[in-house]
């Protein structure tokens, strides 16, 4: 007796066979997700990296006797008004205020035009000496500003400009660091088939520059603004020589306040959460022009 195999029953009308699904994150277009030690790390660094304007904050709301205690209180109190008054009656920070807006604003225009300038010329154009030009640039980075203050000190005396706003504009409109970072900015981002295809086209060199270079490096240009706008704000040294309290920035503005036997630290954090907000403002406003213009900038495949 011989047994048969039964063949097995198959389903009529079955359709190929679904491939096995792959991981969320081996997805083509898919994100990534971090683990949760990942985003402790992330918390962390936010949060001291917070800490210091917080307890700003904290010390500008708090009188002089609430920060030496010992453990210091770490919730805001209710001193900030007060504060405040203190810090317009020893300084006239008001017009620090202003005359730093001018101070930085001008020395970033002409820091990130002039950047940008030679960062194209540097990166596209072919001129006798660029790389010399270039390695004197770059050289000059190495010089610390102090050896120079002496002499540029005479030249704005000469000129009679000692307590006066374009001392300090004028020795900072063009920065070294920005032209080498400007170039390497458009040796990476500009191609060169567009600037053959504007010469093409008819256009100049200014045309090309302006119409073709200029929203390519836009991003790049708010990076450097940024940067630059906030060393502006923040130097002191140059400022305090070539400036008096008659016609001061925030940061010689700042060096009145909280005088006395006894420095009184409340003030002086008043003072300086005043002069922190601007900075805050700009760095809001230039990081929304960043993620823009590299979103503007970007080539889908």
């Amino acid at each position: 007796m011989t047994a048969l195999a039964t063949p097995q029953r198959t389903k009529k009308n079955a359709g190929p066979s679904r491939p096995a699904s792959r991981p969320r994150g081996g997805r083509a277009g898919g994100q990534h997700h971090g683990g949760r030690l990942a985003y402790a790390l992330l918390i962390a660094a936010a949060l001291v990296s917070a800490f210091p304007f917080y307890w700003t904050i904290v010390a500008a709301t708090r009188s002089n006797a609430d920060l030496a205690k010992s453990p210091p209180a770490l919730l805001p109190g209710g001193n900030l008004v007060h504060n405040f008054q203190q810090v317009l009656e020893q300084a006239d920070i008001g017009k620090a205020v202003l005359n730093s807006l001018i101070v930085s604003g001008s020395v970033t225009a002409g820091t990130v035009l002039c950047s940008t300038l030679a960062g194209f010329a540097f990166a596209k154009l072919h001129f006798r000496g660029r790389n010399a030009l270039l390695a004197l640039t770059i050289g000059t980075m190495m010089i610390p500003p102090q050896l120079g203050v002496i002499p540029l000190f005479m030249v704005v005396a000469k000129l009679h400009w000692v307590n006066q706003l374009q001392a300090v504009i004028l020795p900072g409109l063009v920065s070294a660091f920005g032209v080498f970072f400007m170039r390497q900015y458009l040796v990476q981002a500009l191609p060169d088939e567009l600037i053959e295809a504007g010469r093409v086209d008819g256009a100049s060199t200014a045309r090309i520059f302006w119409s073709i270079v200029v929203p390519i490096a836009r991003p790049g240009m708010a990076v450097l603004a940024m940067l630059t706008f906030m060393a502006s704000w923040n130097d002191f040294f140059w400022p305090i020589i070539a400036l008096t309290s008659q016609e001061p920035t925030v940061q010689v503005a700042l060096r009145q306040l909280g005088g006395g036997y006894v420095h009184d630290q409340s003030v002086i954090m008043a003072g300086t959460l005043l002069g922190t907000l601007p900075v805050l403002l700009v760095f809001g406003l230039l990081g929304r022009q960043i993620v823009g213009g590299i979103m503007q900038g970007a080539v889908k495949g």
